[in-house]
């Protein structure tokens, strides 16, 4: 103990620095894997499975509508420093190509719904589009097989989805896949962190299964004849197949795109015919296209559904299973009379 105090006096005294010891906590935060995901849900499930080793960075926050999206030269700066970067593919982000391009960026590109089989989309040209049975489950096909393999949208009109939905974790099943391909692609950057990932991964999709099982369960409780309702966008697709509710939207899959007077008119005639009881709106979209609808048709407005985006932090949906139960709780709360 003398010769330490000798030591640690004259290194004092001749002003040579010493080695100081990071508290723990600085040195996690120093070794954390930074990682972007393109939008707010992605992002929660990266936290959920990477834990404590992880830093993530989301680009389309919460309340963000993916589909507009435009990248700032910030936003190239963030992926530029990633070491991973989370995308859902399927055509979701338009943008994120070019941002890839434009970052020079070195990370490993993750398309997190890889094994996933997408819905086919009606061809949203034709004059029915809007009243299409968006509940119906499809098949895949040939056409968008190029965006399948690279998860990327490359753009050729602005904002094209190939006619493939991209919001397949509106399926509680399809979520487990995003985990599972998180989980992957995280051990495969930091192996030292393969059994945290592992325990993180399971801890969450135990939980997923029980979401799916509550979900499934207050659907069932909805009359069968209720479970028809109007949104914003056509954002529900996987959820319509998964749980047996059909969405019918004025809008296709992307908010950019504007619902013509004949769709809204159709769905205006439909609702009176077949006595659909509710319309929702969605925390991402205008809802003055929704009020519309309701007060030509009487329908009840339902509670705000969240589609593409969390709530922030004081909101009811800050979490993905946050998300899902409160929708499921909007749903149940204006179909179950």
């Amino acid at each position: 103990m003398l010769t330490r105090r000798l030591t640690l006096a004259g290194a004092l005294a001749l002003g040579i620095a010493l080695p100081i010891s990071l508290p723990a906590t600085a040195q996690e935060a120093a070794t954390k894997i930074p990682v972007v995901a393109s939008f707010s849900i992605l992002g929660d499930f990266v936290k959920q499975v990477g834990g404590d080793r992880v830093e993530v960075t989301t680009l389309v926050g919460p309340n963000g509508d993916a589909h507009v999206f435009q990248p700032a030269p910030g936003d190239a700066k963030k992926v530029s420093a990633a070491q991973i970067v989370f995308v859902n593919g399927l055509g979701f982000e338009g943008w994120i190509d070019r941002l890839v391009k434009a970052s020079g960026t070195k990370a490993e590109i993750v398309v997190a719904t890889k094994g996933i089989t997408p819905r086919e989309m009606a061809d949203e040209d034709e004059d029915d589009h809007a009243a299409h049975d968006h509940g119906k489950d499809h098949k895949d096909h040939d056409h968008d097989e190029h965006a399948k393999k690279d998860g990327h949208d490359h753009d050729h009109a602005g904002h094209d989805h190939g006619g493939v939905d991209p919001h397949a974790w509106q399926s509680v099943a399809n979520a487990e896949i995003y985990v599972a391909n998180i989980r992957d692609a995280l051990i495969a950057a930091d192996p030292a962190g393969k059994a945290a990932y592992e325990a993180n991964a399971a801890a969450y999709t135990a939980k997923l299964q029980a979401l799916d099982a509550e979900v499934k369960a207050a659907v069932a409780s909805i009359p069968e004849k209720n479970r028809r309702i109007i949104t914003s966008h056509d954002a529900f697709g996987y959820f319509g197949a998964a749980y047996g509710v059909e969405f019918i939207a004025p809008q296709g899959v992307s908010t950019d795109s504007e619902a013509s007077a004949k769709d809204v008119a159709h769905i205006i005639r439909q609702i009176k015919a077949d006595n659909i009881p509710a319309v929702f709106m969605e925390n991402i979209s205008d809802p003055r296209l929704v009020k519309r609808i309701a007060k030509e048709t009487k329908a009840k407005v339902g509670g705000e559904l969240f589609s593409d985006a969390l709530s922030d932090d004081k909101g009811p949906a800050s979490t993905y299973i946050d998300m899902m139960k409160n929708n499921v709780a909007q749903l149940s709360s204006a179909l179950s009379s």
